[in-house]
């Protein structure tokens, strides 16, 4: 309450035109800017056969989430978050993405994941977290994972479900929401990360939702194939990931996303980059909290 927060510290001194963008877009929503990016699929394909060569599996989405969480470690502004109009440094890093179920049926189920991550993550550490947080979700218990229990229980009380959700989001406002909620909430997180491919059709723009601190969508779509001409009129083929990004304004100004969307890129598209640790790491968070030493 008050600027204090189990999930962030409040920034006082923040740029003040990003400040009063708090005051003029109180909402996320509100703040919700959209751009499509592209990777190289052919460069980041030929590192994960290499891999698998040498006896690792490495997918597209883990090296994805990887080139960011090292952004991030550059940028630490991507990891900023807006709450009742104030600037938000989060004390953690976590990405938050859809599972799809074994339901035995045609029926298509999916489950909400989170997963913490230290900035010192290597590209192989980021990929076994992400691993076993699918195969664990996959084929969960019949109860489910803590998301998809808090969801029953409020499903399952329609007189109650407005007043609830109405009390958690004015808890959320000041920050009292209970940490094991925030703990089990996939919206209290770094990055959502959907991967449409999967699916098999192109990226979405996704909302960020208003409840919550997510800053951040990520959509992957299905590969797509072009063709560019270099400067001497060659044509030359390549086949390219989109990512529809859609990001809180409010967290950081446009000419350090395009910093951002550059590294983030050149991350992704050189994941061999990633097998050490970063050099520098310029998180916003005072001294070294404990999700930095032992890591979920």
């Amino acid at each position: 309450m008050f600027g204090r927060r189990a999930d962030g510290r409040r920034l006082k001194t923040v740029d003040p035109i990003l400040g009063l963008t708090a005051y003029l877009m109180p909402q996320r929503s509100d703040a919700q800017v959209m751009c499509m990016q592209e990777v190289d699929y052919d460069k980041i394909a030929k590192y994960i056969q290499d891999q698998r060569s040498n006896g690792r599996s490495i997918s597209f989405m883990s090296i994805i989430i990887a080139a960011y969480i090292r952004t991030m470690c550059k940028f630490p502004e991507l990891n900023r978050f807006v709450v009742n109009k104030q600037m938000y440094a989060r004390n953690e890093i976590a990405v938050s993405f859809m599972v799809l179920k074994n339901s035995g049926d045609e029926n298509v189920e999916a489950s909400a994941v989170k997963v913490k991550f230290a900035p010192t993550d290597t590209i192989f550490q980021i990929s076994d977290r992400i691993e076993k947080a699918i195969e664990e979700n996959r084929n969960p218990p019949k109860a489910g994972n803590a998301t998809e229990q808090i969801a029953r229980t409020l499903y399952n009380m329609p007189f109650l479900c407005n007043i609830i959700v109405g009390f958690l989001k004015l808890l959320e406002r000041y920050g009292l929401l209970p940490r094991a909620i925030v703990e089990a909430s996939p919206f209290h997180t770094s990055l959502f990360v959907t991967n449409m491919a999967s699916l098999g059709i192109n990226y979405i723009y996704h909302h960020i939702y208003n409840f919550g601190t997510t800053s951040v969508f990520i959509s992957t779509g299905k590969i797509l194939r072009q063709t560019s001409v270099n400067s001497a009129g060659e044509s030359k083929a390549r086949r390219v990931i989109p990512l529809g990004v859609v990001g809180d304004e409010r967290i950081c100004n446009g000419a350090t996303y395009a910093k951002v969307y550059a590294y983030w890129k050149k991350c992704a598209e050189n994941p061999e980059t990633l097998e050490l640790p970063p050099d520098d790491v310029k998180l916003e968070v005072i001294g070294t909290p404990e999700w930095v030493k032992n890591p979920r």
